[in-house]
Formats: structure tokens, sequence, C-alpha cells
């Protein structure tokens, strides 16, 4: 058994400490907020934060998430930050087929938590590798600093 700290809960689970945390997350504890995207850590689709660092799923073996702060998609409005980021991405209707979502909030919100007043190189550099086949990164953007001026 491996233990987690998962959105705020102990949680155990079952599983080889090799096995990626994207596949714990999603078939031990049916967590599918998080996406499969490549399996190879390149699109972006699997984010979460690991001690609120954004992080690659599905390139993580859940035994190096042991010990750390692990928050998904489906906890990221527990703060503040994540309560603007979400607010925004629905203001601004941003998803189109909605696929790369939670990774981009995820790295989203990992930006804004440690910078409240990103510059436009600075979202950039933080959403480089999230891949958005629908092409919505100017939407992404503006909902970036949306919630950036909610934050403050």
């Amino acid at each position: 058994m491996i233990s987690l700290d998962l959105n705020g809960k102990t949680t155990q689970v079952d599983a080889e400490p090799d096995t990626p945390l994207l596949w714990v997350l999603r078939d031990h504890l049916n967590l599918t907020g998080t996406k499969y995207g490549c399996g190879m850590a390149l699109c972006g689709a699997c984010t979460v934060h690991l001690d609120g660092a954004p992080t690659r799923s599905c390139s993580t073996p859940v035994s190096a998430a042991a010990g750390k702060k692990i928050t998904t998609i489906e906890g990221i409005g527990a703060d503040r930050v994540g309560k603007a980021v979400q607010a925004a991405w629905i203001a601004l209707e941003v998803p189109q087929c909605g696929y790369c979502q939670s990774g981009q909030v995820m790295a989203a919100a990992a930006l804004l938590a440690a910078n409240k007043k990103p510059s436009d190189a600075d979202i950039d550099a933080a959403m480089t590798g999230i891949v958005c086949r629908c092409g919505t990164y100017n939407a992404i953007r503006a909902a970036i600093k949306r919630a950036a001026g909610a934050l403050v």
C-alpha cells in the first residue's frame, strides 16, 4: 500500500511503485479529470501539482508522489488561486473540445500561485508544453490575465 496526500486527504492505494501516477489517479482512484494525452510527458494533458509544482503524471511513478502534496483538477478549486483560474476559464468560455483543459488549468494555477502579475513572457513560459489542438491559446492567455486581476 502506498499512502498519498491527495487533494488534502490521505488516501491509500494498492499499486506497484512504478505505476504512473496518472493510472493510479484514473484507474485506482476514479479521478478521471486528469487526462491521458501522449504518455510521454510531451502534451501536458496529464498535469497535476506535486507540492505545488506542475508535474506530468503520465511519467511520474506513484512512488515519487508519496510524501508529497498531490493536487488534481478535482481539487484545484479548494484554494483562492484555483478558484480564480476556474472562474476565469468559465467566464471566458475557454474550452472548445476541453481535452487539454485540466492540464491548462493546473499550469495556470501553478503560475499564478508563484506570480500574481505575470507578463506575457511569464505566461508563455509557464504554458509551454501544454498542447491545445483547438488553438485556444489567446483565450487561455486572457483567462490567466483575468484570474490574475481577480487575485489582486
